[in-house]
């Protein structure tokens, strides 16, 4: 028999990226051809995503795509749409897998193809529903690894439906994390992406702590970065930032969960603090990293917001002054408290108000790369470009500027150190 073709296809965060990726692994190691989605397969898998109404429509989009693609095809959904929707997807899919069956996908597929089986049934996810474990060996962007070490969440912001669809927190043991880093290590990569749902939850369930494992994961050999997924301000304490400022692999590169920098919105949003707290941990990474990285979301046109509120917020903004900032437009999710408030905010108020922080955030962004005029910085370069003729290899530094060096041979996966001379294209600089 002809080996079968299967492609993928992931919508959603990092932490979809990695299993997405552990997928393929799977897949691969199975036997399967790995393909474009865009080229006709024997297996299409969408990880899909339920963050928002438009996240279902993209993953309802893509899963009827790969039917009329290969409609004798095997069409598997898995994540967080599957999660939710189960076995209304029927019709559509021949594979339902939700956020704690993507382990079983190539049982599942073989079960498909030999007529015992058509389908899955999506398990709930409980308080007590175990750690999946999905393992990766080989990094997906070559020099940069995502680990995912947490899943699930039990914040349940007030706009937020992801605790419903990836089930209560729970943490990765510890020894499968560090396995996993050397074997991503074991195969040359360098940095490595801690990763979770709720990564500040990290070890809370397993009597851990996310400190511990930044430590431990600073000993493996050969990984000389280490970066954090999104984290929650109060993870942040003084001593969480004096203790991984002592860590040279860490990179002082920091997303922080903002939303809103108005305490109404905040608590009208359910999260766990004020902006004076946010504020505060701020003040510790920038007292014990010299130019760190700060990274936000942001939510405009939350149900209720005003025009004080936002002015507020957009004041607290001005005063952090972020590296980057991710705006989004309140979106009203079915099935969350903030779907059925009142005074929710129309369409043109939150796109006026999206337009006035994305501009914000490009002013405030242009400064902080700017700061690297002249200062010598260490880069780990990726991938080739070709810039007016001449050709070139982009990176990133510590920080995760992009910066690029001028170079014919092969550079990808290499460290290197220069002085920042002027910016090259319209997202790079130039190091020499």
């Amino acid at each position: 028999m002809d080996t079968r073709k299967a492609a993928l296809h992931n919508l959603g965060c990092k932490v979809n990226a990695y299993e997405t990726e552990a997928m393929r692994q799977m897949l691969t190691e199975a036997g399967y051809e790995i393909v474009d989605f865009s080229e006709r397969a024997d297996v299409y898998v969408v990880n899909t995503c339920t963050v928002t109404n438009v996240a279902d429509k993209k993953s309802r989009q893509m899963l009827r795509r790969a039917r009329r693609a290969n409609p004798d095809a095997a069409v598997v959904a898995v994540g967080c749409y599957a999660q939710e929707k189960g076995d209304a997807l029927y019709g559509d899919v021949d594979i339902v897998l939700g956020n704690n069956q993507k382990g079983e996908l190539c049982d599942a597929i073989e079960a498909f193809f030999d007529r015992k089986e058509k389908g899955r049934a999506v398990l709930e996810i409980g308080g007590e529903t175990a750690y999946e474990p999905l393992c990766m060996t080989k990094a997906a962007e070559h020099t940069r690894a995502f680990v995912k070490v947490q899943d699930g969440c039990n914040q349940f912001c007030s706009y937020c439906i992801i605790p419903y669809a990836r089930g209560r927190v729970r943490s990765r043991a510890f020894s499968d994390a560090l396995d996993e880093i050397r074997a991503l290590a074991g195969n040359g990569c360098k940095e490595v992406v801690l990763s979770g749902i709720h990564l500040s939850s990290y070890g809370t369930d397993i009597g851990e702590s996310l400190l511990r494992l930044i430590q431990e994961t600073a000993k493996v050999e050969g990984i000389c970065r280490i970066r954090l997924g999104s984290l929650e301000p109060g993870v942040v304490t003084e001593e969480f930032a004096r203790e991984v400022a002592g860590i040279e692999s860490v990179c002082p590169q920091f997303h922080l969960s903002l939303q809103s920098g108005c305490d109404a919105t905040l608590k009208r949003m359910n999260r766990r603090y004020t902006a004076l707290e946010y504020e505060r941990s701020c003040g510790f990474l920038r007292k014990y990293f010299l130019h760190p990285a700060i990274t936000t979301d942001v939510i405009v046109g939350f149900p209720g917001e005003t025009e004080e509120e936002f002015a507020a917020t957009e004041a607290f903004l001005r005063r952090i002054r972020f590296y980057e900032m991710h705006i989004f437009k309140y979106s009203r999710r079915d099935g969350t408290k903030a779907a059925k408030m009142p005074r929710q905010v129309p369409e043109p108020i939150k796109a006026r108000r999206s337009r006035e922080l994305i501009s914000l955030s490009e002013r405030m962004s242009e400064e902080f790369r700017e700061y690297y005029v002249g200062k010598e910085v260490e880069a780990l370069l990726e991938e080739p470009f070709v810039w007016e003729g001449g050709r070139y290899f982009s990176g990133y530094t510590k920080e995760y500027v992009k910066v690029a060096v001028k170079a014919e041979g092969e550079l990808a996966n290499t460290l290197v150190r220069g002085r920042v001379s002027r910016r090259l294209s319209s997202d790079a600089y130039l190091i020499v």
